[in-house]
């Protein structure tokens, strides 16, 4: 009995999330003539490699039991720090490197604080939340920056054998992440961490390098999406990013990974990723008020976190 319930909790971990993607888009097809065509198609994955960038850190992330709030404030720093030096004069590969930098170096504090002065997830990275915000603001002197170079534009907006640049950039990364977690000692070890961290750390593993590194991982990706959406807007905006925590941890909660760490998939992750943008582009298709679509995001989430502790509830 107890071994049945283990493996149907397993199957609807691993079916569910693309058995609802699957049915949402066939709602979506039959409420919209718009939605199944190639140009809409296109413009979601476009849409939804933002998040689903991120959503590979913050499954990193979540599957140590651990909560990154900061990702969106440094989506925004990034983006700034990228469109600051090519409006200086920098080349697209010096302000590329800036953009990055700032975000693994953020996401390592992020890290370094939770690990070496033992705060909680939450607190660290909200407290980074409002500083990277913060900086922002009094970089941008909290106006966008515009008037970038045609090379840096074509990372966002420009297409490689008809698809769209940022889609090429997120399957690469969802191909490294799954290697990572799949093929390597370090992605054992952050499924071991979030199963227990305690045993992990006494049979001879330094966990506290491990999480530092998986932050710093979130911060990088963090960056890179910051860069993406700067140069797909051709401006870096001071409220870029605002929300796009929610969204990468609603992708990764959706695509089956548990609150509680240790279980979760990074195909997982790219079918919540879809879930979330196909929800989105399917509400605009339908003319649907903002407002009401949050309502519905938010309704999502929920749903997504109950879904989860009732499957932790059957594994135990």
């Amino acid at each position: 009995m107890l071994i049945s319930t283990w493996k149907q909790n397993t199957m609807l971990r691993k079916m569910g999330p693309f058995l609802g993607l699957m049915l949402l888009c066939l709602i979506l097809t039959l409420l919209s003539d718009r939605f199944l065509t190639v140009n809409n198609c296109l413009n979601v994955t476009r849409q939804v490699s933002l998040n689903a960038i991120i959503s590979v850190g913050m499954t990193l992330v979540i599957l140590t039991g651990g909560i990154d709030l900061s990702v969106g404030s440094i989506v925004a720093l990034a983006g700034s720090i990228s469109a600051g030096l090519l409006t200086a004069g920098q080349t697209v590969a010096v302000a590329v490197f800036a953009g990055l930098l700032v975000g693994i170096v953020l996401g390592l504090i992020n890290g370094l604080i939770i690990t070496k002065q033992n705060v909680p997830p939450f607190i660290a990275t909200m407290g980074m939340m409002t500083i990277a915000r913060g900086y922002t603001l009094v970089y941008t002197d909290g106006r966008p920056i515009s008037g970038l170079a045609d090379t840096f534009r074509f990372i966002g907006g420009g297409y490689i054998a008809g698809i769209p640049v940022p889609v090429i950039i997120m399957a690469l990364i969802f191909l490294a992440g799954y290697v990572m977690l799949r093929k390597t000692r370090f992605g054992r070890y952050v499924y071991a961490i979030g199963g227990n961290e305690e045993a992990t750390r006494l049979s001879g593993i330094n966990t506290k390098k491990v999480l530092i590194w998986v932050y710093g991982l979130c911060g990088l990706l963090s960056g890179l999406s910051g860069i993406i959406l700067t140069s797909r807007l051709d401006s870096a905006q001071p409220t870029a990013g605002m929300g796009f925590e929610l969204d990468a941890i609603a992708a990764v909660v959706l695509g089956g990974t548990s609150l509680s760490g240790g279980v979760g998939t990074i195909g997982g992750t790219l079918v919540g990723a879809l879930i979330i943008g196909v929800l989105d582009n399917g509400l605009n298709l339908l003319n649907v008020s903002s407002f009401y679509q949050q309502v519905a995001k938010g309704a999502v989430i929920l749903l997504a976190v109950m879904l989860d502790r009732k499957r932790a509830k059957g594994g135990a």
